[in-house]
């Protein structure tokens, strides 16, 4: 059974700890602090990349351990040192690239690997403040080519202009099979796949068994398809009120929306109250 405390807060970034405008909150700041000094961990477990964290090290903890790409990459944050990487068999990848390929008709690629990303020609950027001059282009072949070690691959991504997302991903899934993870973050209609095996859920365990803390002892918050894992493992698991509905229709509690802070409203609750009051 969850605690009525928890011994550890696990959140997405992107639509939960954050609000709409990618900002962080000067509550949700002091929240995570207060957190902090009455025992309680924090870690962030986000589909964002490793140098996507640079700016938000103040939300890391002292640990300094994010995990990313939902849950490719390990990251020390402060020391930019990508610590653990739970990447694709090239081969792998070289046959998934290929099936997409054939199965979906003009869909372009890229790739987060240990040194950053790929793109291929055409790739959006509308993070260009983010990625800055960090990315590499060409066709995904040539990646796939380089048997250096720093281009192993954690996610795959793929998007095709003005197809339906729900439509796009149902023809990734359907080409992939049980051949990558397929999560769904919300960014701009792409399909994100992960190694078999590789999910937030995954990484938080992990994060957690080096610390002698289970399930029973977290509680993570998120509001997207890819958070799903991680909230059906944690011990007690929250939707902020902007959560899609396949996430909301299984989680634990409900919480507040992403732009009223309500991960800071549930610490707030419990740091203040010694417990939060679930609504449902």
């Amino acid at each position: 059974m969850p605690t009525p405390r928890p011994r550890v807060i696990a959140t997405d970034l992107d639509g939960t700890l954050l609000r709409s405008d990618g900002s962080v909150s000067p509550r949700t700041v002091s929240a995570l602090n207060r957190a902090a000094a009455q025992g309680i961990l924090t870690v962030l477990v986000t589909a964002r990349p490793p140098r996507w964290l640079h700016d938000l090290a103040h939300l890391v903890g002292e640990h300094g351990i994010a995990i990313c790409g939902n849950g490719a990459f390990v990251y020390d944050v402060a020391a930019r040192d990508v610590v653990e990487a739970h990447v694709f068999d090239p081969a792998d990848v070289g046959d998934l690239v290929a099936s997409l390929r054939a199965d979906i008709p003009g869909i372009l690629l890229a790739a987060e690997s240990v040194s950053g990303l790929w793109v291929e020609s055409g790739w959006p950027n509308p993070h260009r403040e983010l990625d800055l001059d960090r990315r590499r282009q060409g066709p995904i072949e040539d990646l796939l080519a380089s048997p250096a070690e720093t281009d192993r691959i954690g996610k795959l991504l793929g998007l095709v202009r003005g197809l339906p997302a729900a439509e796009f991903l149902a023809a990734v899934a359907a080409s992939v099979g049980e051949r990558a993870v397929l999560a769904y973050s919300g960014a701009f209609g792409l399909a994100e796949l992960n190694p078999p095996g590789v999910t937030k859920a995954a990484g938080l365990e992990r994060w957690c068994a080096e610390r002698g803390l289970g399930p029973e002892d977290v509680w993570a918050f998120g509001d997207m398809p890819n958070d799903l894992p991680m909230l059906q493992w944690a011990g007690r698991s929250f939707a902020v009120a902007n959560a899609e509905p396949a996430v909301r229709a299984v989680t634990t509690d409900h919480c507040p929306a992403n732009d009223d802070d309500g991960v800071a409203a549930v610490i707030d609750a419990v740091l203040s109250a010694g417990a939060w009051v679930a609504d449902r």
